[in-house]
């Protein structure tokens, strides 16, 4: 543990601004001091005590460490897009023995990377998973958020047709497996006042699943050097005894240099790749903004003609014109780099994060290639699970298995 943490770090931890810690100062909530060595103002680990939420961090490392696997465990995986959960959780010793999906060139990266992975493209809906029956241990799914129309107080398994999770709890339904691992975007959890992720819970307990309560796990907290969220949602089959405990978080927080440089993550410096390129006006107003800062750098008259409506509208939009800093972890990656207002610059060259570097991000692994065009490549990327954050979840998945199959 350390006994000092920067702006940026607390930040980071927190889940909140720097305008925010700012604020806090001015109200004597939580006020930063000057490093005793380099006057930097900081701010002491004891006075990060008070936040529940990061407590951990402030205790001795309890960071669990990867058990293998007592059998050959199995996994199926719907919504598969190109490999980050499958490859997170093959990392944590599980063998992926059917990935559906109905991009053609997410199939094509799956496909290209693990020859020996059954990949079946096209429409989930046409998938019989009846013959898997007995043969599968996880089954998981990025299902995409859609609203449910249902009457009454309870969704049942019926209620759920026409959506994709339809489609995941017949998987469910046919498989039968031990455990399903849902994950989703934060937004799931507020998505029609909550109705929507309370039924889903609803029909998987009538498919015969105690569903824990959901968790929203911290990228920045399993070794990725990005603020990105993701809601999990973890089924075990009633009566199989199975007990499932979260990965514990880290203390190490990663940053940009983490990912791109030689270092804690990687054995080299990030590999030469192709990427997109600012528009002429675009880089003009980039080439003004610091690393670690955002349109809010820019002259005001360029503020109000970048940010047009949204220059008078509330909150903060720390995301838009941002130039990512070194020391700190990348904003969450979208589906296009160089996207109107939602910027993530390279630290030191005016440009959008490469392909390679946009991968690193994400803790691909150097020899995971992504197929089709540079559009469809950053898509896939931007739409992934963190691999690590997905091998944390895996580690626990076989964690809980050796605990059923070694009784």
């Amino acid at each position: 543990m350390k006994d000092f943490y920067s702006l940026s770090e607390v930040a980071d931890i927190l889940g909140t601004t720097k305008e925010t810690l700012r604020r806090w100062d001015r109200s004597g909530k939580l006020a930063p001091v000057r490093h005793p060595i380099n006057n930097y103002r900081v701010y002491k680990a004891k006075d990060l005590e008070q936040f529940e939420n990061i407590g951990f961090m402030f205790k001795p490392s309890l960071e669990q460490t990867h058990e293998p696997p007592l059998r050959h465990y199995n996994a199926i995986e719907l919504f598969a897009g190109a490999g980050g959960l499958a490859l997170g959780l093959e990392k944590a010793g599980l063998s992926n023995i059917l990935l559906s999906e109905i991009n053609k060139n997410a199939c094509a990266t799956l496909r290209q990377n693990r020859p020996h992975w059954q990949v079946v493209e096209g429409d989930v809906a046409a998938i019989d998973f009846a013959p898997y029956q007995g043969q599968v241990d996880v089954l998981t799914g990025g299902f995409p958020c859609q609203a449910f129309s249902f009457a009454g107080k309870r969704l049942g398994f019926e209620d759920a047709r026409g959506t994709l999770f339809y489609e995941f709890a017949r998987a469910v339904k046919e498989v039968q497996p031990l455990m399903c691992l849902a994950e989703n975007v934060r937004g799931l959890l507020e998505h029609q006042g909550g109705t929507t992720i309370a039924g889903m819970i609803s029909v998987l307990d009538e498919l015969g699943y105690d569903v824990l309560p959901p968790r929203l796990l911290k990228a920045i907290f399993y070794r990725v050097p990005q603020k990105r969220e993701r809601v999990f949602i973890v089924g075990l089959k009633k009566g199989a005894g199975l007990e499932f405990v979260w990965p514990t978080e880290s203390q190490d927080i990663y940053t940009l240099k983490d990912a791109l440089k030689k270092g804690r993550l990687y054995p080299s410096d990030v590999p030469a790749s192709a990427g997109q390129a600012y528009p002429k006006g675009k880089r003009e107003i980039m080439e003004l903004i610091p690393p670690g800062g955002y349109w809010r750098d820019l002259p005001v008259d360029l503020q109000k003609s970048y940010m047009k409506g949204s220059f008078n509208t509330s909150g903060g939009k720390t995301g838009m014109a941002r130039r990512i800093s070194w020391d700190e972890p990348c904003l969450t990656l979208t589906c296009a780099p160089a996207q109107k207002q939602t910027e993530r610059c390279h630290p030191e060259e005016t440009r959008p994060f490469t392909i390679r570097e946009y991968a690193r991000i994400q803790t691909f692994t150097d020899d995971w290639e992504f197929a089709g065009s540079l559009t469809s490549q950053y898509a896939q990327i931007g739409n992934a699970v963190p691999v690590n954050l997905a091998e944390a979840v895996g580690g626990s998945i076989v964690r809980a298995l050796n605990g059923y199959y070694g009784r």
